[in-house]
């Protein structure tokens, strides 16, 4: 289960045996939801968020940082899941210490 990010109590990660479409969990406060990262022509065109089963969704408030941080970070996120997936390498986890 690789931790890809930090940000302010917020950790986004991927389990080990994921599936497509790219997508990164991401939870905060001990709630978890899931972020689906929809590209066309190599370009974020949407993201889907859905709720983890047997997991508690984060807030709405929390949700929308969340896609705010994705959105900033896509091309990043797209590329840890390239290299962990496709090329199977190791990812370090990025803590991001200044504000969106």
């Amino acid at each position: 289960m690789p931790k890809i990010f930090e940000y302010f109590g917020f950790v986004f990660f991927f389990y080990s045996n994921e599936h497509e479409p790219i997508h990164v969990h991401v939870t905060h406060n001990n709630c978890q939801s899931i972020f689906e990262l929809i590209m066309m022509d190599g370009e974020l065109v949407e993201i889907r968020v859905r709720e983890k089963t047997g997991e508690e969704p984060l807030s709405a408030k929390d949700k929308k940082t969340a896609e705010e941080f994705i959105r900033k970070y896509s091309k990043n996120i797209i590329n840890k899941w390239v290299r962990f997936f496709v090329l199977k390498q190791a990812v370090k986890s990025t803590t991001i210490k200044t504000k969106l």
